[in-house]
């Protein structure tokens, strides 16, 4: 055991852990010991204590003759070398002596939330604008970047970490990023990289956005290559030298080419503008012209329809006139009827009174029956004047019935069942002597009929088709009311007189004897 007691023969029990505040990258050595003071510096025991903060991974790095290996123990850790987190040291070290074995490793922290920024500068180089590409333009780049491990694993594959030095990493990452600014900006002014050109007098004002392309350009770069991630990147100055010839040239000939160009993109807005504005009244033009067109087109339309509609008018009162020429014709040609069939009866009976005047049978049982036949006369006479009112009813409601479109209706002062299109098989009664000549409507399935006279009542009432239920109206009546109920109808409906008939009449007396 006294073997592992000296420092150059074996290892050493100590205390691994990083006490830097700020670092990326930070290499363990045993305490005491300089840089490649020995070559023991890193022979370390089984049972030496390992601290690893959380955020902070220890990276054990073992020398092999086929290469190296390493053990990853991420934080937080806090405990001795000595359990399962070392499989790769568990594989290439015996458990000889009971673990207390010795081993080389080079230990290395890396803290994956730390930030380095690292300042950069890029000396004078030339530029050149494309419009003038003659004159070269001298300027530097100025500005400073951090970075950060984000994959230990791809870190360490890249940098193996044999023997890793941090400044020497940080003069890598500085030089590859100079160079990367260099070959992107000297691009700008073309617009190589993207977007459109800017001009070299004008990329100081266009700081931000050169910053903008320069970073999209540079950050997989160095995260390819180098295992590192680009988490700030800020170019402060962009020093263009305004003293060297080819600024002082650039500027004056881009001053003339400048205005002209602005002289041409205001000619070019112009006439944009009085396209557009001549587009903008055509359109109005032809909208207020199909506007004008609709207008005149319903106005005309409008003034067509209240001519048509006018005309319908007239028409319609010219034959409603007409209709009522006719209706007055018919009129006078009805009751000059009726007056000739009543001329015509009382001719008819002139003749029977002229032709038996002195032999009037009554129907006596001692008349010869040559005379004159109170029956038949009174049968003419009826069957005239109910020819005539037929006709003339007839004739009336014809009329009617075209004019109103309704067809053959019940004739006014008919009896029902007499109508326009014939008489119906139902004669109109006679007169009768000494009856009003007022002239009733009476109700019909809820629709009045009539006039008619109490006459044809009373013919109505004994054919059954009238009664004392039955609702009768005539001028003067308030309203409708039972034909019961009116004293000039009440009546019509007395019972019928007793069987039997008239009775006999009384013989006649004898005759006076002669005068001698």
């Amino acid at each position: 055991m006294g073997l592992f007691n000296k420092k150059n023969e074996g290892g050493l029990m100590d205390a691994i852990r990083c006490d830097q505040s700020d670092y990326l990258i930070w290499k363990w050595r045993p305490a005491g010991m300089d840089v490649n003071s020995t070559k023991k510096e890193n022979a370390i025991r089984y049972g030496s204590s390992l601290n690893v903060k959380d955020g902070e991974v220890a990276v054990f790095v073992y020398h092999q003759k086929d290469g190296t290996q390493q053990d990853f123990i991420e934080g937080p850790y806090n405990d001795t070398i000595k359990t399962a987190n070392f499989p790769v040291l568990a594989s290439i070290v015996g458990l000889a002596f009971g673990g207390g074995s010795p081993f080389q490793a080079e230990v290395y922290y890396i803290n994956q939330a730390g930030l380095i920024q690292i300042p950069f500068a890029v000396p004078y180089f030339d530029m050149f604008d494309p419009r003038v590409p003659d004159f070269p333009i001298q300027m530097a780049v100025r500005g400073s970047f951090a970075m950060a491990i984000p994959d230990c694993r791809q870190f360490v594959k890249l940098h193996r970490l044999a023997n890793f030095e941090i400044e020497s990493f940080k003069k890598q990452i500085k030089d590859a990023l100079v160079k990367y600014v260099k070959a992107v900006a000297t691009n700008i002014p073309d617009g190589s990289y993207g977007g459109a050109p800017i001009p070299v007098v004008q990329l100081e004002r266009r700081i931000l956005q050169v910053n903008d392309i320069v970073q999209q350009y540079v950050e997989p770069k160095l995260r390819d290559v180098y295992g590192v991630a680009l988490k700030d990147f800020n170019i402060s100055e962009l020093d263009v030298d305004k003293t060297c010839d080819g600024y002082l040239k650039v500027k004056e000939l881009t001053a003339d080419y400048t205005a002209a160009t602005l002289k041409t993109q205001q000619n070019i807005n112009l006439s944009n503008m009085e396209q557009t504005n001549k587009l903008q009244m055509d359109q109005l033009a032809e909208s207020q012209r199909i506007q004008m067109q609709n207008m005149e087109e319903t106005l005309r339309i409008q003034r067509e329809e209240a001519q048509f509609a006018q005309h319908q008018a007239t028409d319609v009162n010219a034959y409603a006139a007409k209709l009522g020429v006719q209706q007055q014709n018919i009129n006078a040609f009805a009751v000059g009827k009726q007056a000739e069939v009543g001329i015509a009866a009382a001719e008819a009976m002139g003749k029977q009174g002229a032709a038996g005047a002195g032999n009037i049978n009554l129907g006596g049982a001692g008349g010869s029956g040559g005379g004159i036949n109170p029956g038949a006369m009174m049968a003419n006479m009826a069957m005239g004047q109910a020819v005539g009112m037929g006709m003339a009813n007839m004739l009336g409601s014809s009329f009617a019935g075209a004019s109103t479109g309704l067809g053959a209706g019940v004739m006014p002062g008919a009896m029902p069942g007499m109508t326009a299109a014939g008489m119906g098989g139902v004669p109109v009664p006679p007169p009768v002597p000494g009856a009003s000549s007022t002239m009733y409507n009476v109700a019909v399935n809820g629709a009045s009929t009539g006039p008619f006279s109490t006459a044809q009542l009373a013919q109505m009432a004994q054919a059954g088709q009238f009664n004392a239920q039955s609702m009768v109206w005539c001028a003067g009546m308030a309203g409708w009311a039972a034909a019961s109920t009116v004293a000039e109808l009440a009546g019509l409906f007395a019972p019928p007189p007793p069987a039997g008939g008239v009775p006999p009449v009384p013989p006649a007396p004898p005759s006076p004897p002669p005068v001698q």
